[in-house]
């Protein structure tokens, strides 16, 4: 995937899209993890990526850009269809991948262990192994 589709798409973006994608993440998340996790291979980094985006502690940008990447993991159609076997989901993993690395630092002990936590109420770890 080049650079510039990938900067494109985690465009921070305006407060107003900002809280859209948030609004879309909160209603699409734990039904596309569910789906996706044994696929994952760093689930749990993904899981506390989207509850520093929801804290309202963490940086605009930051915030903005995590909620780029969760919005565009679970629409269901992006420049690698998720439903093509074997490719699918090689796209999200590349988006999530490079946003996990850029924002790593401002991802919490809390943000991991409400994601721990949520994991296993939400029984999404070994789904599809």
């Amino acid at each position: 995937m080049k650079k510039a589709v990938i900067d494109e798409i985690l465009e921070p973006g305006t407060p107003d899209k900002v809280l859209e994608r948030e609004q879309r993440v909160r209603d699409g998340f734990w039904e596309k993890l569910k789906k996706t996790a044994g696929k994952l291979p760093f689930v749990e980094d993904v899981v506390a990526g989207y509850y520093c985006a929801l804290d309202p502690k963490t940086p605009f940008k930051v915030r903005g850009t995590l909620l780029a990447a969760l919005a565009y993991f679970i629409m269901p159609v992006d420049l690698v269809p998720d439903f093509i076997v074997g490719l699918g989901l090689s796209d999200d993993i590349t988006v999530l991948t490079i946003v996990i690395a850029r924002i790593r630092e401002h991802m919490t002990e809390a943000h991991r262990e409400a994601a721990r936590k949520a994991l296993q109420t939400h029984d999404v770890t070994d789904q599809e192994r």
